[in-house]
């Protein structure tokens, strides 16, 4: 019996021995769930916050963006206001609008250049000279008066019958711009001497005529025998003597004066 009290003694002793330590072990758990829990509430508590400071946020974007939307609202409301106002007071035309001309620019005017004051030098000069030439004028208009009324004195009046003859100028002839001669010239046997022939020549547009010409053994001026109408294109000529010998020659005659000869040929003996 003592021995068994003993050993509950014992087991008493050594079972207190090892609830402090059992104690402190628990606390320590205990103290570790206990800041587990407050750190987990407080990663808690920052979500939360987090959630709410972004809800807030959202809330003001959305509070922003409504006073902008109904502003635009209202511009827009207003610009159609305006726009059917001034729509109606618009009058559309029932007539096509007549074309107008277009009005032409002013041309820009020059602007007047700067005259130079004349010196007081030159101005007395210049009327000194104007003073001197009006006396000259009236002078020679007094003589030429004077004269006149002698002449008239002098000189009987012309009777109402008597009338002035118009006075004719001249007329210049249009220069003529082809002018040819005339071709196949030749002389043929007549019973007298001989027959001079040609052939007219295309140009005949100002031609008047031709001169028949002659000149003796080649030498001296052209003597014209004969000045025929256009429409002519032969001549006769007489043989004087069988002496000597003669040049021949005929020439288109143009109104304004210019002369085409045709190709010159010579005969023996005198003609005329």
């Amino acid at each position: 019996m003592a021995v068994k009290k003993t050993a509950k003694k014992a087991a008493k002793k050594t079972a207190a021995k090892k609830s402090p330590a059992k104690k402190a072990v628990a606390k320590k758990k205990t103290t570790k769930k206990v800041a587990a829990k407050k750190a987990v509430a407080k990663k808690s508590a920052k979500k939360t916050a987090g959630r709410k400071v972004a809800k807030k946020s959202a809330a003001k974007k959305v509070a922003k963006k409504a006073p902008a939307k109904r502003v635009a609202k209202k511009s827009a409301k207003k610009a159609t206001t305006r726009i059917s106002s001034a729509l109606a007071s618009v009058e559309v035309p029932t007539s096509a609008p007549k074309s107008v001309a277009p009005v032409s620019a002013p041309k820009p005017v020059a602007a007047p250049k700067p005259v130079a004051a004349p010196n007081a030098s030159t101005s007395s000069r210049t009327a000194w000279i104007v003073v001197i030439g009006i006396a000259a004028l009236v002078a020679i208009v007094w003589t030429q008066s004077s004269g006149s009324d002698k002449d008239e004195e002098a000189t009987p009046t012309p009777s109402a019958s008597a009338t002035a003859e118009p006075s004719t100028t001249p007329s210049t002839p249009a220069a003529v711009s082809v002018v040819e001669a005339p071709t196949d010239f030749v002389a043929l046997n007549s019973a007298d001497g001989l027959k001079l022939r040609w052939v007219a020549p295309m140009a005949v547009d100002g031609l008047t005529g031709y001169n028949v010409e002659i000149r003796a053994n080649g030498a001296g001026e052209w003597t014209v025998i004969a000045t025929v109408p256009a429409d002519q294109l032969t001549q006769n000529v007489t043989k004087a003597s069988d002496t000597g010998w003669t040049q021949f020659r005929v020439s288109s005659v143009y109104s304004d004066g210019q002369t085409a000869s045709a190709k010159v040929f010579g005969i023996a003996g005198e003609f005329k």
